[in-house]
């Protein structure tokens, strides 16, 4: 079982994210709350929190300071950054500190539980239940807990970092493995090599962005993970047989139909 530390000072939010996710079923069985950097200090080595979110802001004082002094401490957790800033020095700022991720309020709940089941899996090597991961593994079509412990990390770790530079190569060095050995099991668990798993999972973000959303393709793009939009375009029209916008306004168009029927 695990230990989840919330620290906001506002009573709203800490009372929210206390029941925003079905924390007991993904094996939290104590919830601690903090509204101050010293009601943290005070009682975190007896918490021991195997997962705490910071806000950035909590008073006066930065979450990434309170990190770093808890650092210092000796205290050890898996820190997931909260703010209502899109401020890019706080981001970086809360990397640096060693935080996993800097989520934006309101926080989305499936990238809130997206991260925390990575955590479990990859930090704190635990498992997670069926009735949380029944969903299948959108490229694979298989239900993750069919999918061997390392495979399903991996898959865990695109799903988290899609949008960051992530190869086979600094994943295995995560797991101090040799990436052309790790890169077989992939294949052989999988049927797909790595490389062809990640684009994959770039195009069907990508897909499910162009048909949700009205962001520039541009934006979709980045955040798919391509800074080449040659690249990208080139790569989304031989994965889909259409280009980006035509996609789009395929949608639409049929939106139309279904609206004047």
């Amino acid at each position: 079982m695990y230990t989840l530390m919330i620290v906001d000072d506002e009573s709203a939010i800490l009372e929210g994210i206390s029941r925003f996710l079905d924390w007991k079923a993904l094996g939290f069985d104590q919830i601690w709350t903090a509204k101050s950097s010293f009601e943290v200090v005070s009682h975190v080595v007896d918490w021991k929190p195997d997962i705490c979110l910071m806000d950035v802001c909590i008073g006066n004082e930065y979450g990434y300071e309170l990190i770093n002094r808890l650092s210092e401490m000796g205290v050890r957790s898996n820190y997931i950054m909260m703010s209502g800033y899109d401020e890019f020095t706080y981001a970086c700022e809360a990397l640096r500190c060693g935080a996993l991720d800097y989520l934006l309020k309101p926080i989305d709940g499936g990238k809130l539980l997206r991260r925390v089941k990575q955590i479990i899996v990859e930090k704190l090597h635990g498992t997670l239940p069926e009735e949380i991961n029944e969903e299948p593994d959108p490229i694979l079509k298989r239900p993750y807990q069919e999918l061997s412990p390392l495979i399903r990390k991996i898959v865990m770790i695109v799903g988290m970092e899609y949008g960051q530079h992530i190869s086979l190569k600094s994943i295995a060095d995560r797991f101090r493995m040799n990436p052309t050995y790790l890169g077989q099991i992939f294949i052989k668990e999988t049927n797909m090599k790595f490389s062809e798993y990640l684009m994959a999972y770039r195009m069907y973000v990508a897909r499910s962005r162009i048909m949700d959303t009205g962001d520039k393709i541009s934006e979709i793009a980045n955040e798919a993970g391509y800074t080449n939009m040659n690249y990208f375009y080139q790569h989304f029209h031989n994965f889909y047989g259409v280009s980006p916008l035509k996609m789009r306004m395929g949608e639409t168009e049929e939106n139309a139909e279904r609206e004047e029927k």
